[in-house]
C-alpha cells in the first residue's frame, strides 16, 4: 500500500468524528469573548495601534494555550480511532510498513492543524466586522498581513506537533498523554524570557507572536529572533520526534 493510499484511508477513518467541530469551536473561544471587552483596545499606553492589538492579543490566546491543547487533544482522537476493536492490530497484520502508517497519520494531523488555523482566519474576519460595527473603527486587517502571521504559526508549530504525535504514540493511557501535553504549554511563558527558548519547541509560536507585537508595539519592548541556532535545532528535533514515532509505532500491537 502505498503513502497516498494510507493517507486517504487515515481521512476516512475520521470522516465522521467530531475532530473539526471541536477545532471550530475553539476558534469561536479565541476571538468571540474579546467582543464584550472592545473598549480594551483603545488608549494602550505601549503605543500599538487598536486593530493591531486586537489581532495579536487573540493570536496570544491562541498559540499560548487553545492550539496546542487542541492539537493535544486531535492527536490523541486519530490514534485512539485504532484502539477501537482491534483496529490496529488487524491492520499490522496487513502488509502494510507501520513506519508509512504512522507519518500517514501524522500528514492527517498536519492537514488538522492547517484547517484549525484557517478557521482562525475567518472567525477573525467575522469578529473584526462585528468590532467595527460596534466601535465605528475599522478593526479589519489585510489578508496579506494575515495570512503571514498565521503561515508562520503553523511552520514554526511543527516540532510540536511532532513531539505530540510521539507522545500520543509512546504513552498508551490517554489521560496519561493528555496531562503530559498540556503540561508542556503552560512553561511557554516562563521560556520565551529564556535565552535558550529555542530549545523548548512548545514556545516558538507564542514567541513569534510576542515578538510581533513588539514591534507594532514601541512601549512593550522587543524579542529578537535569530535564525541560528533556532532553525537547526528545530529541524532536528522535528525529525527525530518523527523517527522515533515510526519506530515505536505499534510495537505493543506487535507483541
Amino acid at each position: 500500500m502505498n503513502m497516498l493510499t494510507l493517507i486517504g484511508v487515515e481521512f476516512k477513518k475520521i470522516k465522521r468524528s467530531k475532530i473539526l467541530l471541536i477545532l471550530f469551536l475553539a476558534m469561536l473561544v479565541v476571538w468571540f469573548p474579546a467582543l464584550l471587552n472592545a473598549d480594551m483596545n483603545f488608549g494602550m499606553e505601549n503605543g500599538i495601534t487598536p486593530e493591531h492589538n486586537f489581532f495579536i492579543q487573540g493570536l496570544m490566546a491562541l498559540v499560548w494555550f487553545i492550539y496546542p491543547a487542541s492539537m493535544v487533544v486531535v492527536t490523541l482522537l486519530i490514534n485512539q480511532n485504532e484502539k477501537t476493536n482491534q483496529a490496529l492490530t488487524k491492520m499490522l497484520s496487513l502488509p502494510i510498513d507501520s513506519k508509512r502508517m504512522s507519518l500517514a497519520k501524522f500528514f492527517v494531523l498536519l492537514v488538522l492543524a492547517a484547517i484549525q488555523l484557517l478557521f482562525t482566519i475567518g472567525i477573525y474576519y467575522v469578529a473584526a466586522y462585528l468590532m467595527t460595527a460596534m466601535t465605528d473603527y475599522n478593526f479589519v486587517l489585510g489578508l496579506l498581513l494575515v495570512f503571514k502571521e498565521i503561515g508562520l504559526i503553523y511552520l514554526i508549530s511543527l516540532p510540536m506537533l511532532a513531539f505530540y504525535w510521539f507522545l500520543s504514540v509512546v504513552v498508551q493511557t490517554p489521560i496519561f498523554a493528555i496531562g503530559i501535553g498540556l503540561a508542556t504549554i503552560v512553561p511557554s511563558v516562563l521560556m520565551i524570557n529564556s535565552e535558550y527558548w529555542y530549545i523548548y519547541p512548545f514556545c516558538y509560536p507564542y514567541y513569534m507572536v510576542v515578538s510581533e507585537y513588539g514591534n507594532l508595539a514601541p512601549g512593550f519592548g522587543t524579542f529578537n529572533i535569530s535564525l541560528f541556532p533556532w532553525i537547526p535545532i528545530a529541524c532536528v528535533m522535528m525529525v527525530g520526534f518523527l523517527v522515533l514515532a515510526s519506530v515505536c509505532f505499534g510495537q505493543k500491537e506487535r507483541k
